[in-house]
């Protein structure tokens, strides 16, 4: 018997994201020739509908077994990985932006959603009836996509909505799992959510994730906990970590963008220049300017 396969869910079945809208995409889930390797995946929450097989999703710093139609839930700022056998999965996912669905005037914040949020339920198992009536909102949804309809983004918008108070209404899984050696598995969440905020592409940006103390909200832990995993994986303090992450990203910028200090310091999360050219200097012996004066 082969083994069973692991899936980044994150990269797989999400072509076409570059067509014009940007802000949704749905497919079955059978389709597995798509990728999301040119844009941007920080952006895209994700709903999957899963029918068939048996797998393991680890969410933050858990896991679930899925041997039963499951609705679940996935945030792009948590990492997440679906181990087994993907290859006759059936079922529908798809991906939208936060904008998405507050165009609609939708007032709650996905991220903060029980739905989404790293320490919310995000696996909701399914009787018969309600799988049936779940699928076809998202055939509906792939349907009118590929429609003409003029308003067809509000009906698709409005679908999607549905299948979100559907699991609203719903009590979650419950049987959630530690996985072992816990300290390895936080710490390799920690680094991929880390990465996950590069490389900064535009002035627009600014990195949400600064502190210790906002990895752990992330990830639905105490901050001392996870300075005790990642330190003892790594040998290296959280801090250390993101500090030095920062100042790559921050070098980078000063040798192959013309942004100015003050544009580079916004988008790195800098309240003030000074705050930046103080972290630089720190950490290097020369200020920002300098360096790109050397280059």
């Amino acid at each position: 018997m082969d083994a069973p396969k692991t899936v980044d869910f994150n990269n797989e079945y999400l072509d076409n994201l570059k067509t014009e809208p940007t802000q949704f995409r749905v497919a079955p889930s059978n389709k597995g020739n798509c990728s999301l390797a040119s844009y941007n995946r920080r952006d895209f929450y994700k709903i999957t509908l899963t029918t068939s097989g048996s797998s393991q999703l680890f969410y933050a710093n858990r896991g679930i077994r899925i041997d039963k139609p499951a609705l679940v839930f996935t945030n792009p700022m948590v990492p997440y990985s679906w181990e087994g056998d993907h290859s006759n999965a059936e079922g529908y996912f798809c991906v939208f932006t936060d904008e998405f669905l507050h165009s609609g005037n939708r007032m709650e914040s996905l991220e903060e959603s029980t739905l989404f949020k790293a320490g919310g339920d995000p696996v909701y198992f399914l009787d018969n009836e309600q799988t049936e009536y779940i699928y076809s909102l998202f055939k509906r949804m792939h349907h009118e996509l590929d429609g003409e309809y003029l308003y067809k983004y509000e009906l698709i918008r409005n679908h999607l909505n549905l299948i979100i108070h559907e699991a609203i209404k719903m009590q979650p899984a419950v049987a959630y799992f530690t996985p072992q050696n816990a300290a390895s598995r936080i710490t390799k969440l920690f680094l991929a959510l880390l990465e996950k905020q590069f490389p900064v592409d535009s002035i627009r940006y600014t990195l949400a994730l600064k502190k210790a103390s906002d990895f752990a909200d992330k990830l639905a832990v105490h901050v001392n906990h996870l300075n005790a995993a990642v330190s003892e994986i790594t040998g290296r303090s959280t801090t250390t970590h993101i500090n030095d992450r920062i100042l790559t990203e921050a070098k980078s910028l000063l040798t192959h963008t013309n942004w100015s200090v003050a544009e580079i310091a916004n988008s790195l999360g800098f309240d003030y220049s000074s705050y930046f050219n103080n972290f630089f200097k720190k950490h290097t012996g020369l200020t920002p300017m300098a360096l790109r004066k050397a280059l």
